[in-house]
């Protein structure tokens, strides 16, 4: 079952029928005396026998990966690196730490909650992928209405782009690359490769994938639904917020500021009064 076909539940059916058997039901763990299952698998099996990726994805999907399927995700969630502070989750991240060094946790959610659409996350690239192959054209004749699609919708086309790296995003060349040499890049990367084509012929210039483009058509073609695929990208970034965050903590500057030699501008009224009020109650 997936998230978009399953039957829709909702409080009120509870409250109606006073049967609340099934109102918080898992099919990822179950806990007892002295044992511990996840998914089916007795979890000291697990940590002995997986590594970290293997047991995400069986986490995730409910099911061990194959070997192609382990080294795939292991790629697209080591792929997340750094580069300096372009990232606007890194700069929330700092931020946060700055001003609370006792803990990393409330940086890292802050760093969390700024990825998105304009940072880059791989979500919404899997939506238009997923959407274009579903269509059920011929990949060009899909690749240039997802365009029209996209452009029209947002002015910007998913997973293409980036604001200092023009000609080639050097994370998402590389992963590109090793998925197509371990059979994972699909019909939704081969999707992303022609709406990519088809935009540079429409602007009349080279607009490149960026990581989250990649990431995106890669974990689609690895069966991961978008809304997953969102979570995976915060997540694949994680590390690299916690070293920015830990950074932070033992050599930054306690409370970051923006002063106006790195930026801050005031463009509001000059400096007025409240004209004067009569002394008189008004009645």
């Amino acid at each position: 079952m997936t998230m978009t076909d399953r039957a829709a539940r909702h409080v009120g059916q509870y409250v109606k029928s006073g049967d609340w058997s099934d109102y918080w039901t898992t099919r990822i763990s179950r806990a007892e005396g002295g044992k511990i299952w996840v998914r089916g698998y007795p979890v000291e099996e697990l940590i002995a026998g997986l590594s970290y990726s293997e047991a995400a994805f069986l986490l995730l999907r409910g099911e061990l990966p194959d070997e192609r399927e382990a080294a795939l995700f292991d790629l697209a969630m080591r792929s997340g690196m750094d580069q300096q502070l372009i990232n606007a989750a890194a700069c929330a991240a700092r931020f946060t730490a700055s001003a609370f060094p006792d803990s990393p946790v409330p940086a890292l959610a802050s760093g969390m909650l700024a990825s998105g659409s304009v940072t880059g996350s791989p979500q919404e690239p899997a939506e238009m992928l997923r959407e274009a192959v579903g269509w059920k054209l011929a990949v060009d004749a899909a690749a240039e209405r997802a365009v029209d699609t996209w452009l029209e919708r947002r002015g910007s086309v998913p997973g293409l782009g980036h604001p200092l790296h023009k000609q080639a995003e050097p994370r998402a060349v590389t992963l590109r690359r090793l998925s197509m040499e371990l059979d994972g890049w699909r019909e939704h990367g081969k999707m992303l490769d022609t709406i990519e084509a088809t935009l540079a012929r429409r602007k009349q210039r080279h607009i490149p994938m960026n990581l989250a483009g990649a990431m995106g058509a890669l974990l689609a073609d690895l069966g991961f639904e978008p809304l997953v695929i969102g979570g995976l990208g915060a997540l694949s970034y994680g590390m690299a917020l916690l070293a920015h965050i830990s950074e932070e903590i033992s050599e930054g500057v306690p409370l970051r500021i923006i002063p106006e030699a790195l930026g801050a501008h005031y463009a509001g009224p000059p400096e007025r009064h409240l004209p004067p009020r009569s002394t008189e109650t008004k009645r």
